[in-house]
């Protein structure tokens, strides 16, 4: 019998993942066009195990271009503050100086109808799901990012109360691990 859990995002300003202790820093201006220049500035160092065919410069990417054009509303004057930490794992908090994702209610409704309808077969219910619109989105918005992403972070992906500052990690098994596997 197979059993569904709703994923969903999460607010709570107090989680360990907003713990920048021993974190690397930077900021940006929020000019969208330098987007991938970020996270390559950010990723120089990235160990290639974690690089996992650009999958993490793809998330990072998604997270800082909501940061850019979402938060700092593209205005170059705001910064983009990222911590980064690229030890053991990807970790990662980046802050925009924005009003904050003011849909997230909105979103994880949209999502969870999205996850029952797949979970039910309903194919049709499913189709008028395939993305989100809050009230700020245009046409390359679709909501479809975050659903990556909340698969992408395997150990986790927080908001601040605010809204405006995202935590997220993911941890990567070992070269051993992996051979282990069957």
């Amino acid at each position: 019998m197979k059993h569904l859990i709703i994923r969903k995002l999460i607010v709570d300003e107090y989680n360990e993942l907003f713990d920048a202790k021993g974190m690397k820093y930077i900021e940006f201006d929020s000019v969208y066009s330098r987007i991938r220049e970020y996270c390559k500035i950010i990723l120089k160092d990235c160990p290639e195990m974690f690089k996992e065919e650009n999958l993490l410069e793809q998330q990072l990417s998604e997270i800082v271009k909501n940061g850019i054009k979402h938060g700092n509303r593209c205005n170059p004057a705001k910064k983009l503050k990222v911590w980064y930490d690229l030890r053991k794992r990807a970790r990662f908090i980046v802050e925009d100086q924005g009003e904050g994702f003011t849909c997230i209610d909105q979103w994880n409704e949209f999502f969870k109808k999205r996850q029952i309808a797949l979970f039910n077969e309903d194919f049709d219910a499913f189709l008028e799901l395939a993305s989100f619109r809050g009230p700020d989105s245009d046409e390359d918005d679709g909501g479809n990012s975050l659903i990556a992403a909340l698969e992408f972070w395997n150990g986790g992906m927080i908001y601040n109360e605010a809204k405006n500052k995202v935590g997220v990690v993911r941890w990567f098994r070992s070269g051993s691990e992996k051979s282990s596997i069957k």
